[in-house]
């Protein structure tokens, strides 16, 4: 079968937009941290991005790491409408600044010599082209047009610093909010003198808030507001009971407390009251309607309606599953593959429509939930492990996201039966990885025997702690992290019957630089990918090995310089997937994803959190979906999702696809792309005259021609034609290239 691809415009802008085009988030935008207004819109700031949100259309739009932002975690924001021109500030210190002409990065935050607290940028406030920045050390100016810091004052005394939590400036003064009182000091020479700060000192006590604009100012501690014009103040009459934040106008004082918010004339009195009967975190009066930044729910406005881009309940995530378009994101983990870390959450479900957290999980706050499987032959029926010492540990089964039934695997014994990772094999039928099988010290698995509606249990006596399994081929694998090794166990096909099954346990023993194993895959050409703490090995012909008394396994050799050098040497090998070309994606500690060749002597990428819109560089999870090509890259501190370029591969094409094309050097001088090809694609590209200017093997689906010709010199401008046919000839396609030099 013929297939023609004509000239296709897939990107014809920069290669920045390129790259940037191929990334997209799955950041939670419920808790809301800041509100600003710009004209017809809103901009929330969130955890980990802001969106737009437009009153009059209904349309919201979202900016995250993976389309503009640099960072992740905002802890500060603020925007003048006047100047359209923003600041978010982040936990680490960094500012992004936002401006008509783009989104720029500011590193340089002006730490003192030996200041050792937290980068955090506590608050900002903007005031004309000028801001007012707090944070650990004490305060900054930055000229946003000029994009540079100015004076600092560092509020330290015998080397230890006062933070301050908020500030603003009113009539060319600061005013801050310090743990030790409501200060304030002229922007003159001596600004950046701490003793002149403290002989102005308007309250003494612990204030987190400040705000002003016109001739009014404002602040307040935990339960009381204060405000008046810089020189006298009154305080608001009544008590609260946590104050979020306070936000000033021409003629209103907008208080948050923890349920409701307050609106307040100049004078004092109030003029509005509303409960959100949920947590919130900020206010604004915009278009005389009141809108909350709540903690869950996004934007509220007064009839409780809730606007937020759709995303998970939260950027909490652990491990993920992909099944016919849905998406289930666990949010337990564990420190040093042992201790519970408990954060109650629960599991997050994306439907193919919307993100759902299950009514289950707000009721029920006992979970630390490792892993989520969808049945395969039932999408709706899940089961989930919840790792516990205690309580409510075990697993369980829901159905449409409902609470079916609990399975406690040993509750007597403490420390026995935790669960921690499930996968389906071919026959659907059900595998769940444990530490401490029958309360012993012994790791090993739960088979779900169907007809019983129960688990059985398999102690394979291999010392404690257990990862998530996979299934090839009947094989189980479970990774022991500890000082187990790999367990490879052959159950015949026969899963509920263990008299004829066969088991082998690979550790250093078998050539494994530790016994301690991480993660494993079975690549499509049946080798075995084993990541360790220190390193990676692979096993060759698995059903072999098994019977083997010392199977061995091997590194991966790349000789660079004349020198052999081992892949991946001294690394922890978190996780392996493999994508339908036999592709790794390899997540390395602390280091990011690495995407390498089949063989793995060739590094394709190499995502880090400063080169990527990773949100940390521990990707605890690495899922593909081989229909659409997306790659899932989980973090603690969020989902981020990479258009990759490998689909399902068959010995035969696919929907091909040429790109960019055109190619306009002046615009794009990357290479040009080609997916969608057989497993082992014969390429042959030609000049319009139909000479011979390049030729290769493809394997994998997928390949890059770097424009150069057989002597490696960059073709002429014209039209290229590639001609392709799979490895035994029997389907064929091809496409035409123009080049613009």
């Amino acid at each position: 079968m013929k297939k023609i691809l004509l000239i296709i415009s897939v990107f014809t802008a920069l290669i920045f937009h390129a790259q940037t085009s191929k990334w997209s988030d799955l950041f939670s935008y419920n808790n809301v941290l800041k509100i600003r207004e710009d004209g017809a819109r809103l901009i929330a700031a969130t955890e980990n991005g802001i969106f737009y949100y437009y009153p009059g259309t209904g349309e919201i739009k979202k900016l995250s790491k993976a389309n503009g932002l640099h960072e992740v975690k905002i802890s500060a924001f603020d925007y003048n409408p006047a100047t359209q021109m923003g600041i978010i500030g982040y936990q680490n210190g960094s500012l992004d600044v936002i401006t008509p002409n783009g989104i720029f990065l500011i590193v340089d935050i002006p730490l003192a010599t030996g200041y050792n607290g937290s980068k955090k940028i506590n608050h900002i406030s903007i005031n004309g082209d000028r801001a007012v920045i707090s944070a650990g050390y004490g305060i900054s100016l930055f000229n946003i047009t000029k994009r540079e810091f100015g004076d600092t004052a560092f509020f330290s005394a015998g080397g230890t610093y006062e933070a301050v939590n908020s500030a603003v400036e009113k009539d060319n003064t600061v005013y801050v909010a310090t743990d030790k009182g409501i200060k304030f000091h002229p922007i003159n020479a001596t600004f950046a003198l701490y003793s002149e700060w403290n002989t102005n000192i308007i309250f003494s006590g612990s204030f987190k808030k400040i705000d002003a604009t016109g001739g009014t100012i404002a602040f307040a501690d935990a339960t009381q507001v204060r405000y008046g014009s810089g020189t006298s103040f009154s305080t608001i009459p009544g008590t609260f009971s946590a104050i979020q934040d306070i936000k000033v106008t021409n003629n209103q004082i907008v208080v948050t407390d923890q349920t409701q918010v307050y609106v307040y004339g100049t004078n004092g009195i109030q003029q509005n009251n509303f409960n959100a009967e949920e947590l919130i975190n900020t206010a604004i009066v915009y278009n005389n309607q009141l809108f909350t930044g709540t903690r869950f729910s996004g934007i509220y406005n007064e009839q409780k309606s809730s606007f937020r881009p759709d995303g998970p309940y939260n950027n909490l995530s652990y491990k993920i599953s992909l099944l016919n378009n849905q998406i289930w994101v666990s949010t337990g983990g564990r420190s040093s593959y042992n201790e519970a870390l408990r954060p109650d959450m629960g599991y997050y479900h994306y439907n193919g429509t919307n993100w759902i957290y299950p009514e289950y999980f707000k009721t029920n706050n006992q979970f630390n939930i490792l892993d989520v499987v969808p049945n395969p032959s039932k999408p709706s029926e899940i089961f989930f492990t919840n790792y516990f010492f205690s309580g409510n540990k075990g697993i369980y089964k829901m159905d449409n996201d409902e609470f079916v039934k609990s399975y406690s695997l040993n509750p007597e014994n403490v420390y026995g039966d935790q669960p921690v990772g499930c996968v389906f094999d071919s026959n659907n039928e059900l595998f769940c990885s444990a530490s401490g099988i029958d309360g012993t010290l012994g790791a090993g698995f739960h088979y779900y025997d169907k007809s019983n509606d129960k688990f059985i249990s398999k102690n394979l006596n291999v010392s404690n702690n257990a990862q998530k399994p996979i299934i090839k081929d009947k094989i189980l694998y479970i990774p022991v992290p500890r000082v187990g090794g790999l367990i490879m166990y052959d159950y015949n096909n026969t899963p509920s019957s263990f008299s004829d099954d066969k088991f082998k346990l690979i550790t250093k023993d078998n050539n494994l630089p530790v016994s301690q194993v991480y993660s494993v895959n079975v690549d499509n050409n049946d080798d075995v990918w084993i990541g360790t703490k220190e390193g990676l090995r692979i096993l060759s012909n698995p059903k072999a090995a098994i019977l083997e008394s010392n199977p061995q396994t091997d590194p991966i050799i790349i000789e660079q310089n004349g020198i052999g050098e081992e892949l991946f040497k001294d690394a922890e090998i978190l996780q392996i997937a493999v994508d339908s070309g036999n592709q790794k994606w390899i997540s390395i500690g602390g280091g990011g994803v690495f995407y390498i060749s089949s063989s793995g002597d060739k590094t394709i990428y190499h995502f880090t959190q400063s080169n990527s819109p990773l949100p940390n560089d521990i990707v605890t999870d690495v899922k593909i979906d081989e229909k659409t090509g997306k790659v899932y890259f989980v973090t603690t501190d969020g989902i981020v999702v990479y258009q990759g370029d490998v689909t399902e591969v068959t010995s035969n094409f696919g929907n091909v696809l040429v790109y960019p094309n055109p190619v306009v050097y002046a615009q794009y001088k990357g290479n040009v792309r080609m997916r969608g090809l057989a497993q082992k694609t014969n390429i042959r590209i030609t000049d319009a005259a139909g000479n011979l200017v390049h030729s290769a093997v493809a394997n994998g689906g997928y390949f890059e021609w770097n424009l150069n010709n057989q002597r490696g010199v960059r073709v002429a401008s014209g039209i290229y034609y590639v001609l392709m046919t799979n490895e035994d000839g029997t389907d064929t396609a091809t496409a035409k290239i123009a080049v613009v030099n």
